[in-house]
């Protein structure tokens, strides 16, 4: 699959529904993510052939620490245990693991999981796989005003340093500063919200909502996303007419 025309950049993606397709279907929980890895391995294939550059996936967030303790623990072993094994074949197709989030909260083989992905792939650049783990929007926000404090005390005027910061200076402060803005938000599962994901950098971008649980979210399904994003006309604040002469 491919698009002439209007491939996003930057592809991030809520995979929700785990949970619900295994209820559905009478396996335990920690069965529909296993299946969802499945699936998280699959779409990133997808988007690389698509030509996406980045692509971010929701894979644990700062709020899924409330969910029951066998739970997550399951989560972090699928992560300890499945992720190293992907990595050969991540190098035989480009793919550069990156983070985002907080790591250091999750568990020891968990966080040298992920470590050694990222430090085997790091040479890799056909697409970036961008794992958001211990995320949330919130939280890397005001990470950011902490971070512009510091800075801005630092200065020999703080006030006018300050005055002087615009969102593009602020945005360098961000745990996603080296990372483009997202371009198309993909969520499953039927749910019609973001949940705290990418707050500041989803400020354009365009939202896309599938009805289906991650598990069965197909090519098909993430070819129709894409085929949606390319037809739409991304204004960033601009009239239609300014955008048409460009």
């Amino acid at each position: 699959m491919t698009l002439r025309h209007g491939v996003p950049h930057h592809v991030a993606i809520i995979m929700d529904g785990n949970g619900r397709w295994a209820r559905k279907q009478g396996l335990p929980r920690l069965e529909g993510h296993r299946r969802g890895a499945q699936s998280a391995r699959k779409v990133v294939e997808w988007a690389a052939d698509a030509g996406v550059r980045q692509i971010s996936l929701f894979a644990f967030s700062a709020e899924n620490w409330s969910r029951p303790k066998a739970e997550v623990q399951g989560l972090m072993s699928l992560l300890a245990t499945l992720l190293p094994r992907q990595v050969p074949e991540m190098n035989k197709k480009g793919v550069r693991v990156r983070i985002l989030g907080d790591i250091s909260a999750l568990p020891a083989k968990a966080q040298q999981a992920v470590q050694n992905a990222c430090e085997a792939t790091r040479d890799n650049q056909r697409i970036d796989l961008i794992l958001c783990l211990n995320y949330g929007g919130r939280q890397e926000i005001l990470a950011g005003v902490r971070e512009v404090a510091r800075w801005a005390c630092a200065q020999e005027d703080p006030e006018s340093a300050l005055q002087a910061l615009d969102c593009n200076g602020f945005r360098h402060h961000l745990w996603c500063r080296d990372i483009a803005p997202v371009d198309l938000l993909i969520r499953t599962g039927g749910e019609r919200r973001i949940s705290n994901f990418y707050l500041w950098d989803t400020a354009y971008a365009e939202l896309y909502f599938s009805d289906r649980y991650w598990p069965e979210f197909g090519r098909e399904d993430f070819s129709s996303a894409l085929e949606d994003f390319a037809v739409r006309e991304r204004r960033f604040g601009r009239t239609s007419e300014q955008v048409s002469d460009e």
